[in-house]
């Protein structure tokens, strides 16, 4: 819904950005009124602390219809640098806390579980996804009913969080 602006001198809007090109719009919003619930997909973020990954993740959810659910940890999903990288997706990307989401839970390690697209679950999915450094911890991990790994036949040791998230969030859309 559209609501009528107030114009503002730029002087003051770059005062409030933390671009270094200021935007010539801005609104405000309550945090309550963003997208709350859970879809089919749902990727839970475990102490994912940058706010790019976090942006970028529910970029890559609002393209392929998933829900995010955060952990205590993860990065603010309304701070600048994730509303940037996020483009417009934190309003239609429904959020809620880590442990909230039901369905099968998929963790996606760097190696040693089942190649993702030989991944065969019924109902809704939870994708488990761990910090940058850090990955999931044992007690994360032990409340996981499967573990995948994306298939690297290239010389990397693991995939960024985000790109792997998204790279999951596609061959689950298939």
């Amino acid at each position: 819904m559209l609501v009528a602006g107030e114009d503002v001198e730029p002087a003051l809007l770059a005062e409030v950005s933390t671009l270094a090109h200021p935007p010539r719009v801005i609104a405000v919003y309550r945090r309550d009124d963003l997208p709350r619930g859970a879809r089919r997909v749902t990727l839970a973020l475990w102490h994912v602390a940058d706010p790019g990954n976090v942006g970028t993740l529910l970029r890559a959810a609002d393209a392929f219809g998933a829900a995010v659910a955060l952990s205590k940890g993860c990065a603010d999903p309304t701070s600048p640098k994730a509303l940037r990288a996020a483009m417009g997706a934190i309003f239609r990307v429904p959020l809620s806390p880590f442990d909230e989401p039901a369905g099968t839970r998929v963790a996606l390690v760097p190696r040693g579980g089942i190649p993702l697209p030989d991944l065969d679950v019924d109902g809704d999915v939870v994708l488990v996804l761990g910090a940058e450094r850090d990955g999931l911890p044992a007690e994360v991990l032990e409340r996981c009913e499967v573990r995948v790994s994306i298939p690297q036949p290239g010389g990397a040791e693991s995939l960024n969080v985000a790109m792997a998230g998204s790279i999951a969030l596609y061959a689950l859309s298939r």
